[in-house]
This record gives C-alpha cells, sequence and structure tokens, in this order.
C-alpha cells in the first residue's frame, strides 16, 4: 500500500497551501510496521524508497521508558532508540515524529503546516476558535518541545480523548505547529482535510493582499548588494544570495518597527529552522553594516531575513536555494500574521521553545539534508547576466553557465525565447537559478531594468557577459547607414550602456568585500582582431569593443572588477551563421564575399578551410576562455582569442 502514501505525500507535498520548504509527513501501518516518511525527504518528490520501516513493538517499549531529564541527554538517547528501532537494512533517518505518528491507530496520518491552520494555531484565541469550529472532532495540543516530549504529552491527550468520547482522535492541531489527520480510508481522509480548510477560510475576516505595490527599484536595487556582501562575510562564504521582497502586504508591514511587530518572532519551529528566531529591523540604511555586525554579536546568528523601513524586506542565503526557502517561510509567516488577526490576534512562539529549538539537533539535522550541501562547482553560486541569450553562444553560455552552479539572467529581447530557456533550467535544477529578463541592451532604460531585475532577484552580479550582437555584412556601395549605426549601437555602444549599469552594482559590492574579484567579459570576435573584408560595420564595433574592453579594465582595476574580451572563431552551426533566411552564409552568398561560391555549402566549406583546427568554434570552448578569465586573478585589459588558430596573438 506505499504506493497510495506515496499518492497522497506527493499531493499534498507538491502544494504550498499546505507544504513549504520539503516539509511535513505522513505514515501507513501495516502487519506491526509503521513506513515514515524520512528526515530531510520532500513530500512532494518522494517515493517508496524515501519511507522508513519501523518495528511498532520497539517504539511502543520507547514510550514506557523513562529517559534522563538532561534535555541533550534525552534527545540524543531517544534518536539512538528511534535509529535501533527501524527494521534489518533500513538506513534512512525516520521523522523526528515518527512516535507521534506511531500513537493514532489509524493506517494513515497526514502531518502539514498550512498557513490557514496555522492562522489558528498561532493565534491568542487559537484554542477557543478551534472549539466553535470543529466541536468535539478534535484534539488541541498546547505548545510543547516538538520530539519525545510532544509525543508523550499527545499520548496523554489522545488517551483521555477516547475515554471521554468513546472514539479516536482523527484531527491534533498543534499550537504553533500544525494539524495532524488520520483515517483508514483514504478518501475519508482527504474529505476531512477539504473540510477542515473550508471551516477555516470561512471564519476569514481578511486574507493577505500579496499584489504588487508600485516602488523605486533603484534603492532596493543599490542597496541589496551592500546586504549580499554583509551575508557573505559573516557566514564565511565565498558568495552569497539575496532577494527582495516586496507586495502590498510587506508596504505596511515595513512602516514602522510597531507595524513590523506581528512577524518579529517567529509563529512555528518551520520558521525558526528556514529564517532563524528574528528577522533584522533597521530604520535607516546609512549605518547598515554596523547595525548587522551587532545583530549577529547579539543573537549568535546571521540574519536570514531583513527589513528596512520604508523600503521592503531582504531574504538571505548562502545558495539561490537557501535564500529562496527562506523568503517561502517568510512569506508564510506573512499569511499567518493576517490569519491570526480573525483569530483574537498572533502568539508567535514562547522564549523557551525558540531557545530549544534553535540548538535542537533534529531540526538542524533536517534543514541541512533539505538544503542540501555547499555547490563545489566552477562557479559557486555566483550571480551572472547573459545578454543575448536565447539563441547561438548565449544561449549555449547561460546553459552551461547554470551547469557549473551560477545563478544566471538570462536577457534577450525576445522574451519568450529566455523564459522558455530558463524554465527549462530550472526544472531541470530544481532551483530557481535562472531568470528571463527582456532586455534592449542599445536601450539606457532597458539596461538599467536588467541590472535592477538581476539585483533585485539574486542580490548582485559577479560575473557579466555582453554577448548580445548582430551582423549586418556588406561592401560600401550596398551597406546602408541605418545598418551601419544598428551594429555600431548593438555592439559598442551598447557595451558601453551594461557596463556603465553593472559596474555601479560591483563597485557597491567592492565597498563592503573588498577581497572579491568581479568580472565582466565581452563576447568580442576573431573580427576585432583581424579585418573583415566586406563586413566592416562588424568588424569596426567589434575593435571598438576591445579599446572599450582595455579602458574599462584600466577604470575599474581598483574596484577588483577585472575586464576581459573572449573572441570567438566562427560558430559555423549556430543561427548567427546557419539561418536560412537573415544567416551569414546566406548574407555572404548575396554579397559575393567568397569568391566563386554559388551555394551556401560552397560558403561554410570556405570558412572551414580557413580554420587551421578544421572546424567551427563552439559553445563549449568559449565557455574554458570564460572560467579562465573568471578564476584567474592577475589578467585584464586582454583580448583571448578562441578560433581555432584562425587568428593568433601578436
Amino acid at each position: 500500500m506505499l504506493d497510495k502514501l506515496v499518492e497522497l505525500s506527493n499531493k499534498y507535498g507538491a502544494d504550498p497551501n499546505f507544504v513549504l520548504a520539503g516539509g511535513g509527513n505522513t505514515s501507513y501501518k501495516s502487519g506491526g510496521l509503521i513506513y515514515v516518511k524520512a528526515s530531510g525527504t520532500a513530500l512532494g518528490s518522494i517515493t517508496a524508497e524515501g519511507f522508513v520501516a519501523l518495528e511498532r513493538a520497539a517504539l511502543e517499549a520507547m514510550r514506557a521508558k523513562t529517559y534522563p531529564g538532561n534535555e541533550a541527554e534525552r534527545e540524543a538517547a531517544v534518536l539512538t532508540d528511534l535509529m535501533e528501532a527501524r527494521v534489518r537494512g533500513a538506513e534512512r533517518r525516520p521523522s523526528v515524529e515518527t512516535l507521534l505518528h506511531d500513537l493514532f491507530p489509524q493506517a494513515y496520518v497526514l502531518h502539514l503546516h498550512p498557513a490557514l491552520v496555522n492562522g489558528i494555531t498561532c493565534a491568542a484565541g487559537g484554542e477557543a476558535a478551534a472549539d466553535k469550529l470543529f466541536g468535539d472532532d478534535f484534539i488541541w495540543v498546547p505548545s510543547t518541545k516538538p520530539g519525545y516530549i510532544l509525543a508523550a504529552e499527545c499520548e496523554k491527550l489522545m488517551r483521555e480523548y477516547k475515554n471521554k468520547h468513546n472514539k479516536d482522535c482523527r484531527i491534533l492541531i498543534l499550537q504553533n505547529h500544525g494539524i495532524f489527520w488520520a483515517d483508514d480510508d483514504l478518501d475519508r481522509l482527504e474529505d476531512n482535510v477539504s473540510g477542515t480548510m473550508k471551516k477555516i477560510e470561512a471564519a476569514l475576516a481578511r486574507k493577505p493582499d500579496f499584489s504588487e505595490y508600485e516602488y523605486n527599484k533603484t534603492s532596493p536595487a543599490e542597496f541589496i548588494p551592500k546586504i549580499r556582501m554583509c551575508y557573505a562575510k559573516k557566514t564565511g562564504a565565498k558568495t552569497a544570495c539575496a532577494k527582495f521582497l516586496f507586495n502590498r502586504e510587506i508596504e505596511h508591514l515595513v512602516r514602522s518597527r510597531e507595524d513590523f511587530m506581528p512577524i518579529a518572532k517567529p509563529f512555528t519551529p518551520d520558521h525558526m529552522v528556514y529564517y532563524k528566531d528574528e528577522p533584522l529591523f533597521v530604520e535607516n540604511t546609512a549605518d547598515f553594516e554596523r547595525l548587522f555586525d551587532g545583530f549577529v554579536s547579539e543573537k549568535g546568528y546571521v540574519p536570514k531575513i531583513a527589513a528596512v523601513k520604508n523600503m521592503g524586506c531582504f531574504a538571505l542565503g548562502r545558495t539561490k536555494k537557501e535564500c529562496e526557502t527562506a523568503a517561502a517561510l517568510f512569506f508564510d509567516a506573512v499569511k499567518i500574521s493576517v490569519y491570526t488577526k480573525s483569530f483574537g490576534g498572533y502568539l508567535p512562539l514562547s522564549p523557551e521553545l525558540r531557545e530549544f529549538i534553535i540548538n535542537w539537533e533534529s531540526e538542524n539535522y533536517r534543514q541541512g539534508i533539505a538544503l542540501g550541501g555547499e555547490n563545489t562547482k566552477r562557479l559557486n553560486e555566483k550571480i551572472c547576466i547573459v545578454t543575448g541569450a536565447a539563441q547561438g553562444f548565449g544561449k549555449g553560455l547561460a546553459e552551461l553557465m547554470v551547469k557549473e552552479g551560477a545563478n544566471v539572467v538570462i536577457a534577450d529581447l525576445n522574451y519568450e525565447g529566455v523564459k522558455t530557456l530558463a524554465d527549462e533550467l530550472n526544472k531541470k535544477t530544481g532551483t530557481a537559478s535562472a531568470f528571463a529578463v527582456r532586455a534592449d541592451v542599445a536601450n539606457e532604460e532597458s539596461v538599467q531594468n536588467m541590472v535592477q531585475a538581476a539585483a533585485l532577484e539574486f542580490g548582485g552580479v559577479d560575473i557579466y557577459v555582453n554577448n548580445a550582437g548582430i551582423v549586418r555584412a556588406g561592401g560600401l556601395d550596398e551597406l546602408e547607414l541605418r545598418d551601419f549605426n544598428l551594429v555600431t549601437n548593438v555592439n559598442y555602444t551598447a557595451y558601453f550602456l551594461c557596463v556603465k549599469y553593472v559596474s555601479k552594482i560591483m563597485k557597491i559590492q567592492h565597498e563592503t568585500a573588498p577581497d572579491m574579484c568581479f568580472d565582466i567579459i565581452e563576447i568580442n570576435s576573431k573580427s576585432g582582431l583581424a579585418g573583415s573584408n566586406k563586413n566592416f560595420a562588424y568588424a569596426g564595433s567589434k575593435f571598438g569593443g576591445i579599446g572599450l574592453t582595455q579602458s574599462f579594465a584600466l577604470e575599474l582595476a581598483p574596484y577588483n572588477i577585472k575586464v576581459n574580451a573572449v573572441c570567438p572563431g566562427n560558430f559555423l552551426d549556430g543561427p548567427l551563421w546557419s539561418d536560412p533566411e537573415n544567416g551569414l552564409f546566406v548574407q555572404y552568398l548575396k554579397a559575393g564575399k567568397v569568391p566563386g561560391a554559388k551555394t551556401v555549402a560552397d560558403v561554410k566549406k570556405f570558412y572551414e578551410s580557413k580554420v587551421p583546427m578544421g572546424r567551427g568554434c563552439q559553445t563549449s570552448d568559449v565557455m574554458r576562455a570564460v572560467l579562465y578569465a573568471v578564476e584567474q586573478v592577475y589578467e585584464t585589459g586582454q583580448a583571448i582569442p578562441v578560433t581555432g588558430g584562425q587568428e593568433m596573438l601578436r
């Protein structure tokens, strides 16, 4: 019957209204065994192998056993016995709530933490509201230390409930925690879940308003790099991620410290696990680094959520996944704070419980498993922008950068193309590491919006790849001025615009983290190293690009910003060359650039013959040069040829 348990788990685990950060757990009992979710396993994607089988007799013996009074000793002893209760051959660590699951006589148990339910569990009048909504169909469990103590308290309450009502509990509501549903029949269980949620929703006075709220993006976009660098320094990470959080609900919360109070303390263990005991709230940004350092010294941990009065909130993490998880749990807390207004007002976890949970080994273990280990790939959570990324070299570079562990803003005029690519990459990696932006690199406002979008989504920019480019071939007698200007604007002027705004973000990062290096890389061309017959507009723009690269390198070196160009040979298999209508093969054939060529195949063969290595340039060749430019720390202002020997350094 594990297939039905998997189906139940996946259904609710994949629904953010019920589960965040892979939380919650499920179980099934059969033949003296209980199958319970392994700790740190995500319900939304769990398979049969994600459940741990334990002997119920061994769990019953644990409940009858006397454990040490010292909390640390007790929890260690309970964990040892829990691991011993596994059937022979089981290797995974079972959920910390296994003992509680085993208390239910029903075959199926579903434990979740929906914000809607926690609007009652975290409310001052929650128990009274539950009485009114559910009568004698539930048990209310006051806030209790999780793990063994919680199971022992629930065992007592469930025994009293059965003696009083002559029936087994099917709904267990845990104050400041969540809810359990149990049944032998899955259809009845799901009906019970649906009924519970509908009753609570019907009792709400209002719901949270997460609609967009107009704001000036410049201030948070220029402040978030500082927050990100502060976080990286204090955690000892080589890099970090940050995300700006703002909507109508948050706009109200950050008006003052008093308005922020409903979410200043955590509601449940989940909130503590993923964004710590308390967010940082500051009145202004003038002395932020000192305030940030003071918070860390006082609290003993680095904040995962920072709020700035009249600006908004910022989620922080060593990785994009960690940052997104903190953001999701914070939004969950905001929802709960609004829901609690319908049930007597907010009631956060007690100081005693917060102290216990923040040091609890089981929750720290769960967090470590759920968030995964540190990224050890070559670009290791670096934040990158790649322009012209809907096709060709840009698309390939974006794909390879994500593969190497980077977070990438994929920018192009063709928004549909980059959005499709970002969705594909995020699905493949299971993270939000790719972000699509529509950008016209020759338009200053569009460039500014692109850079701001990168900062607000990821926290800054570590690597900028200036890849967007255009070709209009033709001799002096054929090429029109409008085409010459178009090539110049996209290949030369746009490079200046992008570096102008990207370097501004990088300079802010340098102020806080002066030892870090940042990179600007222009994808130039072999035509930037040697003139190109009847292609002077393109070659001129690329020669100019190398001049800009060298000049930018001189100006930005004091900020540890390296500026280099990569000069690929002809990407003969890419759309720039092979497009059947506007590709360079067609353009060059029409322009008569290859003497004697009568077909596109003749033109391609001619260009392949010019390369000593015998082939066109590939994206992987360019990526190796990009990685070299990023990883070396002593070269700037260079033009790196990747031409198969067609053009060599002089």
